[in-house]
């Protein structure tokens, strides 16, 4: 069932959103990912992530989101799979999953979760 309270959008440059530490490698997502955020929000992640061997990212605070949506996670999964992290995303907005569909990478958004080797 679609989300009535997320919308395609390009962004403002006032946009904000935040990446809450949830502890143990756990992060909540909140707020829009458009152009201006996805930025702000891989800047933060990169000192945030670095302690974890495995990452989980729950996307489900994301109110407005589109292709820069999609290419945050496309550069999370990335620095994953160079950094030898798991990452794991729930709640992927179905913007972001269809656009994962329709340019064929959505196999991609669930591949860092086997990087490590450590159980689950």
């Amino acid at each position: 069932m679609p989300n009535p309270k997320l919308k395609l959008s390009s962004g403002r440059e006032d946009s904000v959103a935040r990446l809450q530490d949830l502890g143990d490698g756990r992060y909540r997502v909140e707020g829009p990912l458009d152009y201006y955020t996805t930025a702000r929000i891989l800047e933060e992640s990169e000192e945030k992530f670095e302690s974890y061997a495995t990452i989980e990212v729950d996307l489900g605070g994301v109110t407005d989101c589109g292709s820069a949506g999609l290419a945050l996670l496309l550069e999370w999964v990335n620095w994953a799979k160079n950094y030898v992290r798991e990452i794991t995303f729930l709640n992927v907005p179905e913007q972001i999953q269809a656009l994962a569909d329709i340019s064929e990478v959505d196999s991609f958004i669930h591949s860092g979760e086997r990087w490590t080797g450590l159980p689950k």
